[in-house]
């Protein structure tokens, strides 16, 4: 018979339960700090960003991204900032680069240094790759559940299932990035008597950089692909307005926000490639 026998099936899912009861039960005074903590990030930043006017905004991005590549690069930027406010969306936008800035931020100082820590350790290396395969393959979905439960409904449990799905490749990258730096450039500072802090910063993170700043790129396009996903659990901004379209079968709404999370994705998308790719001019020169 095709039937997987019942005596050898086991549910996994029971002992996860059971962790995260304990965890809310002994843990819940640190998840309160958390939650203060990210949403003085998330409000800061968005305090930050409100500061000036839509114009000056757009004027900023379209020099921006003339001073990072040329002119034709700037117009386009410029003009898909224009539209998101045309389309009305402006201070969802804000909103949601707010969450998706301050997930970011945090990826990157949890990631970057375990990346390097890794780097050192091939024996940490080989436990922590599955563990990384497991929060890059596992469906973004079911971080929506712990982050609930752990810090309720609203910004923070979405930032906080963003920084499970969006920290990986920036550890990965990191990782790498540390462990291609030519073993004779660090052989020769050390035989100039630095020591390993100052090989870190000053031979091996320069060389890295290039390609931490790929991880940098990669991991603010995975923070972008939960902007929908995380309104599922009350996160404001333009994935409620596309889980709003949903809901109501609004072909004009969902567009409308679609767009603009495309917009903003390819502006921060090109922006960091583009740093990437000068970083590594720099390096190679």
């Amino acid at each position: 018979m095709n039937v997987f026998p019942k005596i050898f099936q086991l549910d996994l899912g029971i002992y996860v339960e059971k962790l995260v009861n304990w965890l809310t039960l002994h843990f819940q005074d640190l998840f309160d700090a958390l939650t203060i903590g990210i949403k003085w990030i998330v409000s800061n930043i968005q305090n930050i960003l409100g500061i000036f006017p839509w114009f000056i905004w757009i004027l900023l991005i379209f020099l921006l991204g003339w001073k990072i590549k040329n002119l034709k690069s700037g117009l386009s930027y410029g003009f898909m900032v224009f539209i998101i406010g045309l389309l009305g969306l402006w201070n969802e936008m804000i909103l949601t680069l707010s969450i998706v800035l301050t997930a970011v931020i945090l990826s990157i100082l949890i990631g970057i240094p375990i990346g390097i820590y890794t780097a050192y350790h091939p024996k940490l290396e080989a436990v922590i790759n599955p563990i990384l395969d497991g929060m890059q393959t596992m469906p973004s979905f079911v971080y929506l559940i712990p982050a609930m439960i752990f810090f309720g409904l609203g910004t923070v449990p979405a930032v906080f299932a963003t920084i499970i799905y969006s920290t990986p490749p920036c550890i990965r990258l990191t990782c790498l990035a540390i462990k291609r730096v030519p073993t004779e450039m660090k052989e020769a500072a050390y035989s100039f008597g630095s020591s390993p802090w100052q090989v870190l910063t000053k031979v091996e993170l320069p060389q890295a950089l290039p390609t931490i700043m790929a991880g940098v790129n990669q991991t603010m396009m995975m923070a972008m692909s939960m902007v929908v996903i995380s309104s599922m659990i009350g996160a404001k901004g333009l994935g409620e307005n596309v889980l709003i379209a949903i809901n109501r079968s609004d072909i004009a709404m969902g567009f409308n926000s679609g767009i603009s999370i495309v917009f903003l994705a390819i502006i921060l998308d090109r922006i960091t490639q583009i740093i990437s790719k000068e970083k590594n001019n720099v390096s190679s020169s």
